[in-house]
């Protein structure tokens, strides 16, 4: 314990309210978090009703660029929770985020082999208004528990896109169009896991995938702390 924890007590990332000391998730909460289980889509990772179907509808209609992604949570599940790290300045949520991700999926992504994670970067006046990206939070919080490396400045931001949230599938993609450029050499990286906080309709990460395979990185996969529904 320190003077810390007393004058800041720690909140759960879950429902915010004011944790007793050493505790990190309210229990209630812990109980009711349900990660994406089996029947989930091959490529996305999104839950499916079907355990007969390989695919949602979302990728059986779209070819992406991507091999492979995994989400923990379904998104309306952890909705307030997303929004507060993301939005309400709550980073001490990474921790538990992070621990999560590491827990869960963590052999899914060693499976993958991955010479580093990627965070999806921020435009810097978005990065400099928020005061930090959540995604590169996530990623350094997950890679430490696993051992992987964490490239936080591999790709830029150079594009000053609308918020993806306010526009329709189409729209998604044509705004993102050449909004990422690798920054650093990439030559001794075959295999990358792209790490964000939420994935939709995957336009944000095929166009990420789109400049790492043109800089010559093969592989590439995606993980997410939440998913939308297919």
């Amino acid at each position: 314990m320190t003077v810390l924890d007393l004058l800041f007590p720690r909140r759960c990332p879950i429902c915010d309210r004011v944790q007793p000391l050493g505790e990190i998730v309210c229990p209630g909460c812990a109980r009711g978090l349900r990660p994406v289980a089996s029947p989930f889509c091959r490529k996305c990772g999104k839950a499916l009703s079907d355990s007969t179907e390989e695919y949602c509808s979302d990728c059986r209609g779209q070819e992406h660029l991507f091999i492979e992604g995994r989400a923990l949570w379904e998104y309306p599940d952890v909705r307030q929770s997303v929004y507060r790290f993301k939005y309400g300045g709550r980073k001490e949520y990474g921790e538990f985020y992070g621990r999560e991700l590491a827990r869960h999926l963590g052999n899914t992504m060693l499976s993958w082999k991955p010479d580093a994670l990627v965070p999806v970067p921020l435009h810097r006046a978005r990065k400099r208004m928020r005061g930090y990206n959540q995604a590169e939070m996530l990623a350094r919080e997950t890679g430490k528990r696993l051992g992987i490396p964490v490239e936080s400045h591999l790709v830029a931001r150079i594009k000053k896109t609308t918020p993806q949230k306010l526009l329709s599938p189409s729209m998604r993609q044509n705004n993102l169009k050449r909004a990422f450029k690798i920054t650093k050499n990439v030559v001794k990286l075959n295999t990358i896991i792209i790490v964000d906080d939420i994935y939709t309709t995957g336009s944000t990460v095929d166009a990420m995938s789109a400049a790492l395979q043109e800089a010559g990185i093969k592989h590439v996969y995606f993980i997410t702390l939440a998913i939308g529904r297919g």
